[in-house]
């Protein structure tokens, strides 16, 4: 690091802050930037993992390679643990990181809503060791049933496949799954497939809150088509591993629930100093400031901040694109400050639509409200667009062509020994 530089510190390597760090890598200032991973990670598609279309090196891409060329980056591999506002360090499990301007990008982590119990027996998906512990545990439970000693309650538990949140991952999840269940229903040949079943269970009356109604609609439809049995208006309120309780009395035994009901900010979210929403995140101002700092050179963005306009009624939601779109806005308003400028911008979020994929060459997008193929095919675009590296971008796009035309599903691996 040059002496007399500004030093930025930016935690987190997901959209965010890569997008940040980008930006200030062509000023002169120097950055150093925080992660316990060293590779960042394109959420999206985790599901794709998960149901054995994508392997991880295709959703991953190691964050040392995005600064190759710039000399003023440092990656700095740690967990950060909080904040010492009065002091201006970064506190992490490596020691102190001492500050100029601190972004806080550190994403989310899964919501369990208190329930102890389901924490500990469900599968959350919000990183690779989860999507892989996903695959590794579905493929074993069709191995498992398959074995001719097994109950047919056992059996069927086995392959009883649970889903709940009714939002884009879990959508994307129960429809990847009935298709995955296709190709083995072709390969394993002494097991009774009437026994096997996909369940999506949503809250409230309804799957993909931000897209218009009939979308919503089409994509019940879509999902019951395939196979997908989805229960809404429907509250899980415990999972011991074994069967799945829901507030009206209904109990499902199953081994398989997977957990897409919602995020919370990561913990060391209240050790920063700031004000905190019921969900973790930290309270955000117009120019993106930590409501309540001590000084005015503390910021966030993305999953971990909570920001809400003038009349809304929620903060905004925790998306890629308004991760993005902070960071264009954190980048303009350090620079000013930097240059003695204290007229900061204020965010304003442009909404850009919402979309999902329910399958194979069937998709939904919010705006321009599409569905069907041509949806897909959007929503395909858009996601090889942001995925980092010529090497994923060639690589899934020939599997998902691949995919589409054949179904063939060669990710199905297990990779954990247990028989």
């Amino acid at each position: 690091m040059a002496e007399g530089r500004p030093k930025i510190v930016i935690v987190g390597g997901g959209f965010g802050g890569i997008k940040t760090a980008k930006l200030f890598a062509k000023e002169n200032v120097d950055i150093t930037l925080v992660d316990r991973h060293n590779f960042h990670l394109f959420q999206p598609l985790l599901y794709q993992v998960s149901t054995s279309v994508l392997s991880t090196d295709e959703i991953a891409y190691p964050i040392r390679s995005f600064f190759r060329n710039n000399k003023n980056v440092n990656f700095f591999m740690a967990k950060a643990q909080g904040v010492d506002q009065a002091r201006n360090v970064l506190i992490t499990n490596h020691g102190e990181i001492p500050y100029d301007y601190l972004i806080l990008a550190a994403g989310a982590t899964t919501n369990f809503f208190g329930m102890k119990e389901v924490e500990e027996h469900s599968f959350g998906m919000k990183t690779i060791q989860e999507a892989l512990h996903i695959r590794n545990h579905v493929l074993h439970e069709f191995e498992r049933a398959s074995k001719p000693y097994r109950t047919p309650e056992d059996r069927k538990k086995r392959m009883t496949f649970v889903v709940v949140g009714g939002g884009p991952t879990g959508v994307e999840e129960a429809g990847a799954l009935t298709e995955l269940i296709e190709i083995q229903k072709k390969e394993i040949h002494n097991l009774d497939f009437n026994d096997v079943s996909v369940k999506l269970i949503e809250a409230t009356p309804r799957v993909l809150p931000m897209m218009p109604e009939d979308l919503q609609q089409k994509t019940v439809e879509i999902l019951r088509k395939k196979g997908v049995e989805v229960m809404l208006n429907t509250q899980v309120v415990g999972y011991d591993g074994d069967v799945l309780k829901l507030k009206n009395g209904v109990e499902i035994p199953t081994t398989t629930v997977i957990w897409a009901a919602g995020v919370r900010a990561v913990d060391f979210m209240k050790d920063c100093g700031g004000e905190c929403a019921r969900d973790g995140r930290i309270w955000i101002d117009e120019d993106l400031m930590v409501r309540g700092a001590v000084n005015k050179n503390f910021f966030a963005i993305g999953d971990c901040a909570a920001f809400m306009h003038g009349d809304m009624q929620r903060p905004l939601p925790t998306v890629a694109p308004v991760a993005t779109q902070q960071a264009d806005v954190v980048y303009k308003n350090i620079m000013k400050l930097i240059k003695g400028d204290t007229n900061l911008e204020k965010f304003v979020y442009k909404d850009l639509g919402a979309m999902a994929t329910i399958g194979r060459g069937q998709a939904v997008v919010g705006s321009p409200k599409m569905s069907g193929f041509f949806a897909w095919c959007a929503w395909m675009l858009v996601h090889l667009i942001r995925l980092a590296g010529a090497h994923a971008n060639f690589t899934v796009a020939i599997k998902w062509t691949w995919n589409l035309i054949s179904g063939i599903r060669l990710g199905r691996i297990i990779t954990n020994i247990k028989l």
